[in-house]
């Protein structure tokens, strides 16, 4: 760490430092407010998809019963092909928005399939979609959430490292000065008594 020079210069520049500082701080505070408001929804909105996907899988179980019989395989019907996103401007960050979920359904004989299975192929287009979408909000709340973990950093170190120091700096500053200063004045008191009392007493004739 360098050595603060003790003098005027150094004060004023300290103190431009110490309002650049305050100066900065509330605007970094309410940009750390508005991402992690905008986390905390994105959080809401996957959890709300981690429930539809809950009760998707409910209901299928609930409603199709026969999906237990091993002998008629279905998992295969339907297969995510892509994910297409889009990207937005969130406070700063670029944060990804779902454009499209496209799957490819397999064909399959009517005639070799219970009546049945078309309601399955849809439910798991369903369920495909709902997990296209979170994944997407998972990397919008993890992108997020490092947003804000950096915004917070940075206001940790304005609040609690830079304006701290920098007020100490100037205090040590204007004390050294102000003791100068006393310094300065008690030297010329003494410089000035001493050549008082050096000058020669003589008394006129």
């Amino acid at each position: 760490m360098s050595r603060i020079s003790m003098n005027k210069s150094t004060l004023q520049k300290e103190r431009v430092k110490l309002k650049l500082y305050q100066r900065l701080l509330p605007s970094l505070e309410l940009k750390r407010m508005q991402l992690l408001a905008e986390q905390r929804k994105a959080e809401r909105a996957l959890g709300t998809l981690q429930q539809q996907e809950q009760e998707a899988l409910a209901m299928v179980g609930a409603q199709l019963p026969m999906l237990a019989n091993k002998d008629i395989a279905v998992s295969g019907l339907v297969k995510l092909k892509d994910i297409r996103t889009a990207t937005e401007n969130v406070v700063g960050v670029v944060v990804p928005v779902l454009e499209e979920v496209t799957f490819t359904v397999y064909p399959y004989s009517m005639l070799a399939k219970p009546h049945w299975v078309d309601r399955v192929v849809k439910e798991m287009q369903t369920m495909i979609y709902i997990q296209g979408r979170q994944q997407v909000m998972n990397q919008r709340v993890a992108l997020l959430a490092q947003a804000v973990k950096r915004i917070t950093q940075r206001v940790n170190l304005f609040k609690k490292v830079l304006i701290p120091q920098t007020e100490v700096t100037i205090a040590r500053i204007r004390i050294f000065l102000g003791d100068a200063e006393r310094a300065a004045v008690v030297r010329s008191k003494l410089a000035k008594q001493m050549h008082e009392r050096s000058r020669p007493s003589w008394s006129p004739l």
